[in-house]
């Protein structure tokens, strides 16, 4: 019998024979499949593709902007991600505590879309806005059991891979979700289009059927049972290993990284629109040639933290992110020139990408695994939140200044987040380990 002093040690992710281990693992391979579920249903309740349908039915851009927010529940999924910790789903608890949960939500994003298909917004969106908020509560459900499975089933050092695997799976649901979908509209109409995306809900159900539940993790803390301790321990923990300050600092941090690509992203197929950009132009640079730029972006996001750690990274990213909304102004200047969709998409892309596998990251460094979806659900949703409410103002903003002055006003934006990275510097450290992480 082997012993702890004996027993064979833990594979190195070291260097670049470790940056292939960990991309050659097959948890890379499923959380491609897992991300592709996820990135599907985005662009269609929250975001670009929703909104190009809703302005291509004639809706104001004040009223897209307002429903945009009925996506909501992608924002706040922290709320109930302590139930999706502790308990299996009741009825399908025998696939697993984190299948259970992953094959209902699926489930019921496929039925959200294909409910969507069926209504008409010319006709009034109260059925809209419904069924959004029904495909966004069960989309934000599957991102929350997707991240919790993602930092269990393996560890911390393969996280940058898997997080750049998942992003390849998610952008290439966007590109089947974005280009796929607007290519449908253009030559058929937005009910085939909504029908087939529902229809490939498939893809992640299958894997999900086909995945091993990760094994539970030893913890290092003990969990309450009571539905308070349930709620309230996840947060409290989070505070008692960083301290109340450096805590604040990091969940202020985390909410204002990804503002400047946040608020503009309801805006985005409108302006398209209003370019003088047809459906298919926005599909192929777009949703086409965009979201493959992005994927490399996402790839060389994960092996530069890799190799250089996540701090420096960080601050490639802020930057770069806010720099590539600047890239709009060459649209706004030069509208119906296809040289100057490609020149933004490539430079919004490429950061998109490479900024949200750093992200994901540090997000995973600051985990504990005991509360695993509980406090990834809530760093994801601050990283999303003050965005996405801005996003919703957008539309008046826009309407009364310019696309122009928009996007100057999104990349000035950074200014706050990087002098909270500046305060943050001498005390975050590369090593993403936390209690309970192997």
């Amino acid at each position: 019998m082997s012993t702890p002093a004996d027993a064979a040690p833990p594979p190195s992710y070291k260097g670049w024979a470790g940056i292939r281990r960990a991309f050659g693992t097959p948890a890379a391979a499923t959380m491609a499949a897992l991300g592709f579920g996820c990135g599907l249903p985005f662009l269609l309740i929250a975001s670009m593709t929703l909104s190009t349908r809703l302005r291509d039915a004639g809706l104001q851009l004040s009223d897209i902007g307002l429903i945009s927010l009925a996506s909501f529940f992608y924002l706040l999924k922290f709320a109930w991600a302590p139930l999706i910790d502790r308990y299996a789903l009741p009825g399908l608890a025998f696939l697993g505590r984190r299948r259970s949960w992953l094959i209902a939500s699926q489930m019921v994003v496929g039925l959200g879309l294909a409910a969507l298909a069926l209504v008409r917004p010319e006709d009034g969106v109260f059925a809209l806005v419904a069924w959004v908020l029904v495909a966004s509560f069960a989309g934000a459900t599957q991102d929350s059991v997707v991240d919790a499975y993602r930092i269990e089933i393996a560890p911390a050092e393969a996280q940058a891979a898997l997080a750049a695997t998942y992003t390849l799976g998610y952008r290439i649901g966007l590109i089947l979700s974005g280009a796929g979908a607007l290519y449908l509209a253009e030559f058929r109409d937005w009910r085939f289009a909504y029908l087939a995306m529902a229809a490939l809900m498939a893809i992640p159900l299958v894997a999900t059927l086909l995945s091993r539940e990760p094994v539970a993790p030893v913890v290092s803390v003990q969990r309450r049972i009571d539905v308070v301790g349930a709620f309230w321990q996840p947060f409290s923990s989070f505070f008692a290993t960083n301290g109340i300050a450096l805590g604040a600092a990091l969940l202020v941090f985390v909410g204002l990284f990804k503002f400047p690509d946040q608020v503009i992203g309801v805006m985005a197929g409108p302006f398209y629109l209003d370019s003088g950009y047809t459906k298919a132009d926005i599909a192929t640079v777009s949703k086409l040639y965009g979201v493959w730029t992005g994927i490399a972006g996402a790839f060389l996001g994960g092996i530069a933290v890799a190799a250089f750690g996540f701090r420096r990274m960080l601050l490639c990213a802020a930057i770069g992110v806010a720099l590539s909304n600047l890239a709009f102004l060459l649209m706004a200047q030069y509208p119906s020139q296809i040289w100057a969709f490609y020149a933004a998409i490539t430079a919004d892309n490429l950061f998109q990408g490479f900024a949200g596998t750093v992200l994901v990251a540090f997000m995973s460094s600051l985990t504990d695994r005991a509360f695993t979806a509980t406090q990834f659900a809530l760093l994801v949703s601050l990283a999303n939140l003050p965005g996405k409410f801005a996003g919703g103002a957008s539309g008046y903003l826009v309407e009364n200044t310019s696309y122009g002055t928009f996007f100057v006003l999104s990349a000035l934006t950074v200014i706050p987040t990087l002098a909270v990275l500046a305060w943050l510097w001498p005390r975050i450290a590369d090593a993403p380990q936390r209690d309970g992480v192997p």
